[in-house]
């Protein structure tokens, strides 16, 4: 039997003859593949004095790249991206999305979904013709600005060796660079639904040689209710295609939409018992709403101005919030989507550069965002539906960082907590902070609550017997008026 042990600066294999073989200790990916080269079963983890012992645990070797089919090209993208094993998802999309299948696709965030549907679609696109003019081979549908521009980088990073031609098209800039972009014709093009629809009314896009269709966050676009846009997409989109719909969770509404677009397809779920990420800490702080501006800058000052993002329900909630952390001392910026793009860009990149502690943002910036090494995530507020909670969360804790989630909740948002606990699956832990005690106190989870069932349409009645035949309309006599005798 081998063991592989982990020291402070090595790890040791030893195999059945008790030879020890060194290498050093590094990223937790190169740990992966000495475990697959080696064939190691079990795991033994030393502390730094070697002499504590945790428990033995198994260990599944690991997968590699060349064995999921893409071609030489995305294999060295992926490498340059810092990619050396695949991911559970990758493992399991990329090699039915290269037999064509289409796919309904469910994972936490930050489990590596873009990578696992950018790179099988780039190898189809260039399998294809040279794309003519206005036309796109590959299609990407996403929600948000933020998450088009992100998933935009994905595809030119891992498609840097393919030498293929890609756009990406969204609201709230000018029109014409994008309509010059399409004119050559893209193999692949990232798009929000609704500028997406505006440039094929103006003629700049036609899908007459789209082959393959991928829709990016699919519970979100329809909680920012792209319905309709779906549905016009939809019709003019040709039937035959190959598509993709991934998405952190599923709901009713998701399905409903698969059943449309999808033909046949292959649901693939990653960790389905879990719905946040694992390595997100979460817990919650009880507190009066009043306070809560006041507990935030409290809870900054605490853990040294440390960067966080920080979640709020509303725009002019998000303004009025920077006011009162700048007011404090702290640095803070807002994005939301009543500002322009080039302010909303400037202000995440200032907060990734360090340059400000905090931003706030509502939902439309709750996908999209990729901030590396992001370490704490704010509920200001707890959003309405529970979903959300779930891709805010997940702007932290990505690939192999771990992060914290705190939420500040009033006992007016009681019943968004249930629902989110509903969700998870589990209770949030409660924790108090001194001088911020709530007068409202927030009453205690009994308890996981139950799922949700959604609710079966009530089928009419069968009437029987003599009740079963068909009524007939009563009908009016007519009263006839006594006539008045001539005199």
């Amino acid at each position: 039997m081998r063991f592989l042990i982990i020291r402070r600066c090595h790890l040791d294999i030893l195999d059945d003859h008790d030879h020890t073989m060194h290498y050093p200790l590094a990223h937790p990916v190169r740990l992966q593949q000495v475990c697959s080269e080696k064939g190691a079963k079990n795991l033994v983890t030393l502390m730094d004095n070697g002499n504590s012992t945790l428990s033995p645990m198994e260990f599944t070797p690991a997968m590699r790249f060349e064995s999921l089919g893409l071609s030489s090209q995305v294999q060295q993208a992926m490498l340059d991206a810092g990619y050396t094993v695949p991911t559970p998802v990758q493992n399991k999309v990329i090699p039915m999305a290269l037999k064509g299948r289409d796919l309904l696709v469910a994972a936490q965030t930050g489990t590596g979904k873009t990578a696992a549907f950018i790179g099988p679609m780039l190898d189809i696109v260039s399998a294809a013709s040279t794309p003519a003019a206005n036309c796109t081979i590959g299609l990407v549908l996403v929600p948000t600005r933020e998450l088009a521009m992100q998933v935009h980088q994905s595809v030119k990073d891992y498609g840097c060796h393919s030498g293929l031609r890609s756009a990406v098209v969204f609201g709230g800039v000018k029109i014409n660079p994008q309509m010059m972009a399409l004119r050559k014709g893209v193999h692949l093009l990232v798009a929000t639904p609704g500028r997406l629809l505006d440039l094929y009314e103006q003629h700049a896009v036609r899908f007459e040689a789209l082959k393959m269709l991928v829709l990016d966050e699919a519970d979100r676009m329809l909680g920012l209710g792209f319905s309709d846009e779906m549905n016009r997409i939809l019709n003019i989109l040709p039937a035959r295609r190959q598509t993709l719909m991934l998405s952190a969770t599923l709901s009713t509404e998701v399905k409903q939409l698969a059943g449309k677009m999808l033909h046949k397809p292959v649901e693939i779920a990653v960790n389905p018992e879990r719905v946040a990420a694992v390595k997100v800490e979460q817990w919650l702080v009880p507190v009066d709403k009043k306070q809560k501006t006041d507990l935030l800058n409290h809870l900054v000052s605490e853990n040294g101005g440390a960067q966080a993002l920080v979640f709020i329900n509303t725009k002019q909630g998000a303004d009025r919030l920077v006011k009162g952390i700048n007011s404090f001392g702290h640095t803070a910026l807002a994005i939301h989507g009543d500002k322009s793009q080039t302010v909303r860009l400037r202000n995440l990149q200032a907060f990734r550069n360090g340059e400000v502690q905090l931003l706030v943002a509502t939902d439309v910036a709750s996908r999209g965002l990729d901030i590396g090494q992001l370490p704490m995530v704010i509920n200001f507020e707890l959003p309405k539906v529970a979903e959300d909670y779930v891709h805010r969360i997940g702007r932290t804790g990505r690939a192999a960082d771990s992060g914290q989630a705190i939420s500040l909740v009033c006992a007016d948002e009681f019943e968004y907590l249930r629902n989110i606990e509903r969700l998870l699956r589990q209770v949030l832990r409660r924790e108090y902070v001194d001088d911020f005690e709530p007068n409202h106190n927030v009453p205690e989870s009994q308890g996981v609550p139950a799922p949700a069932k959604p609710k079966k349409p009530k089928k009419p009645k069968k009437l029987e017997g003599i009740a079963a035949l068909p009524r007939k309309k009563p009908v009016r006599k007519k009263t006839q008026r006594p006539r008045r005798s001539r005199r």
